[in-house]
């Protein structure tokens, strides 16, 4: 079964050097009980250890079932180990933070039995060796001989058919070493027991077979066993391997031994996912408020479609001018010349100039309703507008400096973010609102434009309310002169006022906005009823002048003078003949309601080309995407400095796994020496930085996220509306543990790399 042909081993240190083992000759019958006598330093442990595969012999061939071992890989030693030989040593070799029943399974967890099975084989083999009372007991709970009894178990849990036994007794009472040595007889009557001992008396009294050594070789054997070469066998020790879990199990047995070194080491490693976790907890926090206050404050803000448009997406693909500062046409800003190169100004790329057509406006009506509160269109029309000032003079007002613009056609939606402050809301085209901010002021610019004193400390209320005004239509303001070709408007403007010709407007009603209401919905200034805009602009596009000017492109029927077709289409417009609106303000019933505002009126570019596009500006909502990416980039920048302290503590961890493999030296050797492979006993040190990991993740989190409880409460005493602005994110809590695990296993590579290439012999001897 097992033979040893010239097996010679010598070991150099530096120009030391000795011969262990010199030329061994050795056969073995399959069932016999074989002492191996001999002074210390003979070669008998080493012959053990060369028999068990631990360790490499330099010449000649050890044979098993009559094959060569000589070209055996680690793999196949492995498994050599752990299926065909049970070790029993003098000094037992037990792990010690692992129970009594899982120091004799773990032998057979390299073999791949299931949980049934290795537990039903080690209660069995703990029952012979009369230890089945102590199955949950830890190893420094037991005598001596009930060690070296649970390293026998452990030795016959694989069921091997060789039993290595290195001095057994040597650390036992004599009434110990008598049980022990009986039970090893009984063991040898169905197996090879190969014993080492110094003790004559013990080798003669129960083994079978003496084999003395001295200097290395065979000096005597009492009874021989002379073999034919027998035919190679094919020997398929099944591979051996560790489970992760096991390897877990094993790691967490180690570390609940070190409770409160594991914990601060935990701690410490969890500073830097704290941070981490404080910073992602700040930013969700501030970006569930910003949602929050776009789907409530910034939620009714309109969607504002203008004629020139500025169009974000193209902004943001825009990069940097490259090379030297040029104009339109390329030529380098500020040539050394003495010439002026006159150009036309371009528009901006990130500007869009928007072509509302009928076809737009019919797809907008056909928008549901229950989606908006309002939609208001401007033009850039300039109505005719007479004032009689307070010094009974009548003049032409400026519109814009009054802001005549139309009122919102909602009424429900006027009330909700205005307070009609005295009069009524306007019934008809013929009645006027006058709105004033928030602080019942008005612009300094109206003021004047309607002649009043704009030194003025205050006025009442009935100083505007119901006065009038005179909206004129063109066919009644302009009048054609023949024999110029142009359109006068009148010369004394209060005769015309009192011919009374004009539409007649009357401040029937002063309004103030609401706080929190949407400011931009109307600013202050005199609005008039949306029927007013539909009378004058029907009239326009039939009226003389409006024909007149659509007939001269190239002149203006009011000065006589040239004019670019950019300025006849603004002509138009002014006059209200091209009604093409300037602008459209949609305002939002709610957050949901403005998505699906969004996609119809996505909807109109679809399939259209580049230039057809029309671009709207929802300002919420680039408001609030712009601030998360301001909030966004702070967090990167915080999360980068709290990231350092999580590499410092991951080298520290990776330190801490170092000393954890020089404390578990001997239980590597143990593992070795079961048929554990060099990947196994770098998992078991993978799996304890794992354990550690995951709990400083966990920790880091938890400490985390208590933590958010005291700063929200010191936010919201600082600041209104903010009593919840850390929120913990629920995908960052498993982020940051799975980041946790993924460092510590980085840094516990190079030590549990240090744990796998240890010699098993060596790490045997360690105390």
């Amino acid at each position: 079964m097992l033979q040893l042909k010239g097996i010679t081993k010598r070991y150099e240190i530096g120009s030391f050097k000795q011969t262990a083992l010199d030329g061994v000759d050795l056969a073995f019958r399959s069932q016999e009980f074989v002492c191996i006598l001999g002074p210390s330093g003979s070669g008998k442990t080493t012959m053990l250890n060369m028999i068990g595969g631990l360790d490499r012999y330099d010449a000649g061939d050890l044979l098993i079932s009559g094959k060569s071992t000589r070209h055996f890989k680690a793999s196949q030693w492995d498994s050599y180990r752990n299926h065909a030989i049970g070790f029993v040593f003098q000094n037992y070799n037990l792990i010690t933070h692992t129970s009594v029943l899982a120091n004799v399974e773990v032998g057979m967890t390299l073999s791949g039995l299931s949980v049934e099975k290795r537990r039903e084989r080690a209660l069995e083999v703990l029952e012979r060796v009369g230890l089945i009372d102590h199955v949950d007991k830890k190893p420094n709970q037991l005598s001596g001989g009930q060690m070296q009894r649970v390293a026998i178990a452990r030795a016959l849990a694989n069921d091997p058919d060789i039993i290595l036994a290195d001095e057994p007794t040597g650390a036992i009472d004599s009434e110990t070493s008598r049980q022990i040595m009986t039970l090893i007889q009984e063991i040898a009557k169905d197996k090879l027991v190969v014993m080492v001992t110094h003790d004559e008396q013990i080798a003669k009294t129960y083994a079978n077979r003496v084999v003395t050594l001295r200097d290395g070789q065979v000096l005597h054997d009492s009874n021989p066993y002379v073999t034919e070469v027998d035919a190679p066998q094919k020997l398929s020790f099944k591979k051996t391997s560790m489970a992760f879990w096991q390897a877990l199990q094993l790691s967490f047995s180690n570390l609940k031994t070190k409770k409160f070194r594991t914990l601060i080491t935990a701690f410490a490693g969890s500073i830097g996912i704290i941070g981490v976790a404080l910073v992602l907890s700040l930013a969700n926090g501030l970006n569930q408020e910003i949602d929050r206050l776009e789907m409530t404050t910034l939620s009714e803000f309109p969607i504002q479609i203008d004629s020139i448009a500025f169009d974000v997406a193209a902004a943001r693909q825009a990069g940097p001018p490259t090379g030297p500062p040029t104009d339109a046409d390329g030529l380098e800003r500020f040539p050394d010349v003495r010439q002026i190169f006159p150009f036309q100004r371009q528009i901006s790329s990130v500007q869009h100039i928007n072509i509302i057509e009928d076809d737009y406006l019919d797809h907008l009506a056909a928008l549901d309703p229950v989606y908006y509160h309002d939609i208001m269109i401007r033009r850039s029309v300039n109505m005719n507008i007479l004032h009689r000032r307070p010094n009974d003079q009548v003049s032409r007002i400026n519109t814009g400096a009054v802001n005549f613009e139309p009122l919102l056609g909602n009424p429900e939606f006027f009330a909700d973010n205005y307070d009609i402050l005295e009069g009524r809301h306007p019934e008809n085209h013929q009645e006027l609102l006058l709105v004033v901010d928030a602080f019942n002021r008005l612009n300094i610019r109206m003021i004047t434009e309607l002649g009043f004193d704009p030194n003025a400390l205050e006025f009442d209320f009935d100083v505007f309310l119901n006065r009038s005004f005179q909206a004129v239509l063109l066919d009644d303001f302009y009048t054609y002169n023949p024999e110029t070709d142009r359109f006068f408007q009148p010369s004394n403007l209060t005769e015309f006022y009192a011919e009374q010709r004009g539409i007649e407007l009357t401040i029937v009603g002063i309004a103030r906005i609401q706080d929190g209401a949407i400011s931009n919905v109307l600013s202050q200034g005199i609005k008039y009823h949306p029927d007013l805009a539909e009378i004058y602009l029907e009239h326009a596009a039939a009226s003389e002048i409006g024909q007149a000017q659509i007939a001269s492109p190239e002149r203006s029927v009011l000065t006589g003078n040239q004019i670019t077709p950019q300025t006849h289409q603004s002509l138009l417009r002014t006059l209200g003949v091209d009604s093409t609106p300037s602008s459209i303000a949609i305002y939002p019933v709610s957050f949901e309601a403005k998505e699906a505002i969004r996609n119809h009126l996505d909807a109109y570019n679809e399939d259209r080309s580049e230039s057809e596009r029309i671009i709207y500006t929802d300002l919420a909502a680039i408001v609030t995407e712009l601030t998360s990416d301001v909030i966004n980039g702070i967090s990167y920048v915080l999360i980068a400095f709290s990231s350092i302290s999580l590499i410092v503590s991951s080298i520290m961890i990776g330190i801490i796994t170092y000393v954890s493999v020089l404390e578990r030296t001997k239980e590597i050797g143990i593992l070795r020496s079961l048929g554990a492979r060099k990947r196994d006993i770098a998992r078991v040190f993978n799996a304890e930085t794992t354990i550690i990991g995951f709990v400083s993740g966990a920790l880091g989190v938890l400490i985390a996220f208590l933590l958010t409880f005291p700063i929200n409460a010191i936010i919201g005493n600082l600041v209104d509306q903010l009593d919840r602005l850390a929120v913990m994110p629920i995908q960052a809590v498993f982020a940051l543990i799975a980041i946790s695990i993924f460092l510590t296993l980085i840094a516990g590579l190079i030590p549990s790399s240090i744990a796998s290439r240890k010699d098993p012999v060596a790490a045997l001897r360690v105390d």
